[in-house]
């Protein structure tokens, strides 16, 4: 039978939260399920692992919570509606009693980096949606006391109307948190059902690490954290974002003129300058503890005033070509002996800038036969690799990025192997290209200097089967390598 208004009022003086629930559930003919999916509610992060000791709720995440609608009546003396208090988190089921534990390290706590959030749900049983609300713990409340009604703010920060209709999984609503919260707080997620009695109540253990809101409406959304050293002709962006995407007219730029400009914090600064020069609405530098904000040499950090619809910022580096840079290969042998198949060849190179540098030594088949690679500062660096490889012309490549990624330098030179050669050709050195070994496949295993050759089908569905803790079908070494590999 259907449990009326006045009915279920006189039932919440004188019972149980059980038998207010086993009354709901008897009263509904078909039950919706569902949990809030992100940020995990509690229920959520235990069936994930990151909490323990959850009872049921480690199962079933989409039944917890289930109770009567209403939250948060019963407030002052008013008739109580929705779950019974100290028992907010499980909605008053025994099953998930265990989830209304409450100290400040039991739960795990979802970190939340920007006050816009999106919340997510994810429903097993969809029933129409009244609304969804959102609550969160007051300021100064107490995380090792039972969540109480007195433990939310009295309104929720955030309501989704549901238009009475079925939502979908995934759907995002879109919330901003208010610029006064930090730290460890519970958001109450509500999610109110159309067409049963009923209202699902997820917790959601969070840790809020956004920068509180500065005096005067001023909310954080970004940094300008330099770290690049830049050259005349390159382009700083700041590009503003808001809900929607990007803003230009609040987006900023500057240009590089000189030397002295490039060093990292004075870019820093005359951005943050531009910035102030530019915007009413946004400000850029460093708070003082009276909150002003003004900018430094070093990181700045970007404030926005609500009516600029702004919500972060991303700092854009316009680097161009580094045109003086030079690296070239400096000297080599104009031979290197082999001794049955092996050779340490030794080259070296200059270069008028710091660069990250990679050698490689190509037989005259285009195989890889050695590499080797180096962190180089300017001048000239001696640079060896072990080859292995037989007789012939080889071709070395020496490739050069800058440090800070803008420009690539690239050399070529050839030179002759000679000597005794490793006999046996193979295609890759092991593990290199290990998702592509087929039957047939031959790898030199640098380990024994040997050469292997992956067997026929099916076998060679083994040749594939490596990482360094399981390596049972490692040519030569692994404990099962003769079912996977034959040894040339």
């Amino acid at each position: 039978m259907k449990i009326t208004s006045d009915k279920r009022s006189a039932l919440t003086a004188r019972t149980s939260s059980m038998i207010l629930l086993s009354t709901l559930l008897a009263s509904q003919t078909v039950s919706a399920h569902g949990y809030l999916e992100v940020p995990p509610s509690r229920a959520l992060a235990c069936q994930k692992g990151l909490n323990t000791n959850c009872g049921g709720a480690r199962f079933e995440p989409q039944s917890v919570g289930e109770t009567f609608k209403g939250f948060p009546a019963g407030v002052g003396g008013a008739p109580l509606q929705g779950p019974v208090d100290g028992k907010i988190a499980s909605g008053g089921h025994s099953l998930f009693s265990a989830l209304d534990a409450q100290t400040a390290t039991r739960w795990h706590l979802t970190e939340i980096k920007d006050r816009n959030i999106d919340f997510q749900w994810q429903y097993t049983a969809a029933h129409p949606a009244t609304r969804h609300e959102y609550f969160i713990t007051r300021d100064g409340w107490n995380p090792n006391e039972s969540l109480k009604r007195t433990s939310f703010e009295s309104a929720p920060f955030c309501t989704i109307d549901g238009g009475n209709q079925k939502p979908e999984s995934g759907a995002r609503h879109n919330c901003t948190i208010a610029g006064d919260k930090s730290g460890h707080h519970v958001i109450l997620a509500i999610w109110t059902v159309g067409d049963t009695d009923a209202a699902f109540y997820n917790a959601a253990d969070v840790n809020i690490l956004v920068e509180p809101d500065l005096p005067g409406g001023w909310s954080p959304v970004g940094s300008i954290a330099p770290a690049t050293a830049l050259l005349p002709g390159d382009k700083v962006k700041a590009r503003a974002f808001t809900a929607n995407g990007e803003s230009p007219d609040y987006s900023a730029f500057i240009s590089i003129d000189n030397a002295d400009e490039g060093a990292p914090p004075n870019w820093s600064f005359k951005l943050a300058e531009k910035i102030n020069r530019s915007h009413t609405l946004i400000r850029a530098g460093k708070r003082d503890e009276n909150g002003n904000v003004e900018p430094v040499k070093g990181t700045n950090g970007l404030y926005a005033q609500k009516e600029s619809g702004i919500v972060r910022y991303e700092v854009q580096l316009d680097m161009k070509e580094d045109t003086a840079a030079r690296m070239s290969v400096a000297s080599q042998q104009a031979e290197y002996v082999l001794d049955k198949g092996r050779a340490k060849v030794e080259f070296s190179m200059i270069a008028n800038r710091s660069m990250n540098v990679e050698a490689t030594l190509l037989d005259q088949n285009n195989k890889p036969v050695g590499t080797t690679s180096a962190q180089v500062a300017s001048g000239s660096t001696w640079l060896s690799m072990d080859v292995r490889s037989n007789p012939g012309v080889h071709t070395l490549t020496l490739v050069g990025t800058t440090l800070d990624g803008r420009t690539t330098r690239q050399d070529t030179q050839t030179t002759r192997m000679t000597g005794e050669g490793a006999g046996v050709e193979y295609d890759f050195v092991f593990p290199e290209n290990i998702n592509g070994y087929t039957a047939g496949t031959k790898v030199l295993q640098p380990k024994t200097n040997e050469v292997f050759e992956c067997k026929p089908f099916p076998e060679s569905g083994y040749c594939k089967q490596y990482s360094p803790v399981a390596n049972g079908f490692e040519p030569g070494v692994g404990a099962h390598w003769p079912m996977a590999w034959d040894k040339l």
